[in-house]
């Protein structure tokens, strides 16, 4: 990355028990977060995404290993002390306070002059797009208007760091997308760096610039959205970002000395294949949306048949049995008038070699 660095963090472990039997809840992590990045963390429950970000704020003291900010050591630094703030999922206004009022707090506990408060909140108020409502109650406001409150007060003292803990997941599913619009002007507005934890996979895909997957307490993968959906390194992310199919088969070398990959006696030409790989170990994964279905005739296609058909308005999902009686999932955008194939259809399966992956099994 050019940017400097807002966040290092190296071989940082946190356990909770001095029992060796017990994993730990982060598990020797090290990631560096640029100034002005949104990057996010992404993972189940229990994967460790926020006690990583307790950790950076200070809430969690690490078990081993360093956290910098700003090229600065913090371990040792409570959080009131630490240039980062955070977002919580319950947003924690204060009740008796107008918004106005709830947004000038942290500046009155950091000691900023009197006189230059207003002009901060006004500031913030015009950031999130609320100077209209500056004089009601918490009470008064929407899930989506607290949300920004919430936001605009923990922008207002001005820290290095924000880090968001799931701040969306109250919100209903519309509303939670317009606030991620939202979230990334403010973020782009403001100009500093966002660490946002969420296990939502695709809100992790519209807001981020970067995003580390995690489970059991490591980062699998660290990447853009691209690079996390198209070329995941592990089965792990694969499966946890997006939907994907996984085929058996075996490896060889084409007449053309093309790379194939045959899943149930019918070859499928792959882009690449990797050095030194045992084909025992290795499964054709490809995208519902990156196949087609076709006429079941067409050569050098998977023969099968369709079992369950599921219209979602813009797209229909297909759920077909291979010839090797492996389940895989289509999808087709629903174009004009939709006219889709029924159960119990055969069709063949196209994957054009950039739809296809291998990985590990």
């Amino acid at each position: 990355m050019g940017q400097p660095i807002a966040i290092e963090v190296r071989n940082v472990s946190k356990r909770y028990s001095d029992d060796p039997g017990l994993a730990p809840a982060l598990d020797n992590v090290s990631v560096n977060i640029a100034d002005n990045e949104f990057f996010t963390l992404l993972g189940p429950s229990g994967c460790g995404k926020t006690t990583l970000l307790r950790t950076i704020a200070g809430f969690e003291h690490v078990s081993e290993g360093q956290i910098r900010l700003a090229g600065e050591p913090v371990n040792d630094l409570p959080p009131f002390k630490r240039r980062v703030n955070t977002v919580f999922q319950s947003y924690a206004l204060f009740p008796h306070m107008s918004v106005a009022q709830n947004i000038a707090f942290g500046l009155e506990m950091q000691g900023l002059e009197r006189k230059q408060i207003p002009g901060r909140v006004e500031e913030m108020l015009a950031l999130v797009q609320m100077q209209h409502l500056a004089g009601r109650k918490p009470a008064q406001l929407s899930g989506g208007q607290q949300q920004r409150v919430a936001l605009a007060r923990a922008l207002a003292p001005k820290p290095k760091v924000l880090l968001l803990d799931e701040p969306l997941s109250a919100l209903d599913l519309k509303l939670r997308k317009e606030m991620q619009v939202e979230l990334k002007r403010v973020q782009q507005e403001a100009g500093i760096t966002f660490i946002f934890v969420t296990h939502d996979q695709e809100e992790a895909l519209t807001l981020s610039d970067r995003i580390a997957v995690m489970s059991a307490g490591k980062i699998l993968q660290i990447g853009t959205p691209t690079d996390i959906y198209e070329r995941p390194q592990h089965r792990f992310v694969a499966q946890f970002i997006g939907d994907i199919n996984f085929l058996p088969g075996r490896l060889k070398r084409g007449e053309r000395n093309e790379n194939l990959f045959v899943p149930d006696g019918m070859p499928v030409e792959i882009p690449c294949l990797p050095q030194g790989v045992d084909s025992a170990s290795m499964h054709l994964a490809f995208r519902p949306e990156r196949s087609r279905l076709v006429a079941p005739h067409e050569p050098h296609h998977l023969g099968g048949v369709i079992e369950a058909v599921l219209y979602v308005g813009t797209a229909t999902l297909y759920q077909c049995r291979l010839n090797n009686d492996i389940k895989v999932m289509l999808r087709e955008n629903n174009e004009g008038l939709h006219q889709g194939r029924g159960v119990g259809e055969r069709v063949a399966v196209h994957l054009p070699p950039q739809a296809c992956l291998l990985m590990e099994a």
